[in-house]
């Protein structure tokens, strides 16, 4: 385990990602225009869609690929509630910023998942393309459960939680995931090789740029928001990764899934949105102060995620995997 974590240290894009944190806490002015950032996550949830569709094409749908979406969903919706009671146990949150930070870590980060694919496929280690339909139906139900959550002390008026789904099912990054997945699928090989110059090859490179974007953007929310971080927060954003990593290899190893799509669900399940749940809670649980998740999932637990928790939650996998 200690020599992948070296490796992941040691890795372009964990050194990018490290880069941008540095330059951020620096107050150098280095930055990547907004439209520019857009384009790369664009193309790298594209990508993984894509070549996640063509490997199911390849394997075609069986039982396994159902129960690991089922997985997913069942992580997705109870994770909320285990992270409110430990929060309400541990901090001094409120009900409504409680629920709204427990939202963030029953759904998931797509870049999170990048990361670990990107990783697995550094190292040689191949995982079930089933698994970008797995990370897709995974980010709804925990906004949902949200709501259950803090239903009775800020429970949306009819228009508002149709807006919100609405919103949920359209956002962006689900879209251009499924899409791309569905569209891979369709084509499979012939499709594949067709575009293999521009969806596959460019990855890595592109991969670098993004978490290098993703650093800066992690470094300035640490240095504007760490007083929202008390201790009891602050060991909370490290912990529920393990938490919910654990719960997802339990699940995982249940199923039979391979070591690399172990890897992936574990990952999916210790991850924390910072883009779609966000932007849901500003319509669901507008009295939640965006800064204290925010600044949680993506100053504590994506940096944890990607320079110490992958590596631990592959050599896991590694280990559990039939």
């Amino acid at each position: 385990m200690l020599d992948l974590a070296f490796q992941n240290l040691l890795s372009p894009m964990v050194l990018f990602f490290v880069l941008g944190v540095a330059a951020a806490l620096a107050r150098s002015d280095l930055s990547i225009p907004e439209p520019v950032a857009k384009l790369l996550a664009l193309y790298l949830l594209m990508s993984i869609g894509f070549r996640g569709g063509v490997e199911v094409a390849h394997q075609g749908v069986d039982g396994t690929m159902i129960a690991a979406i089922a997985a997913g969903v069942a992580l997705s919706f109870v994770t909320p509630f285990l992270a409110y009671l430990i929060l309400r146990a541990v901090t001094r949150l409120d009900a409504v910023n409680a629920a709204a930070v427990a939202a963030h870590y029953g759904s998931i980060s797509a870049v999170t998942f990048v990361a670990v694919t990107g990783m697995l496929g550094q190292l040689g280690i191949a995982w079930d393309g089933y698994m970008v339909a797995v990370g897709a139906a995974m980010e709804t139900p925990a906004i949902l459960a949200a709501l259950l959550i803090a239903r009775g002390k800020a429970d949306p008026d009819g228009q508002s939680r149709g807006t919100l789904l609405r919103e949920v099912a359209l956002n962006g990054s689900i879209v251009i995931l499924l899409g791309a997945f569905v569209i891979g699928a369709l084509t499979g090989a012939r499709g594949a090789a067709m575009v293999k110059p521009f969806l596959s090859d460019p990855f890595a490179g592109v991969l670098c740029l993004f978490l290098l974007d993703m650093g800066l953007v992690a470094g300035r929310g640490l240095a504007q928001g760490r007083r929202h971080l008390s201790l009891p927060v602050t060991i909370f954003g490290v912990a529920m990764p393990l938490i919910g990593g654990t719960l997802g290899a339990a699940l995982a190893w249940l199923i039979g899934l391979s070591a690399g799509s172990t890897a992936v669900l574990i990952t999916l399940a210790a991850s924390a949105s910072y883009i779609a749940v966000p932007a849901a809670m500003r319509l669901a649980l507008p009295q939640a102060n965006p800064a204290v998740a925010l600044t949680l999932s993506l100053g504590i637990t994506f940096p944890f995620n990607l320079l110490a928790g992958i590596p631990l939650y592959i050599a896991f996998a590694t280990r559990i995997a039939p």
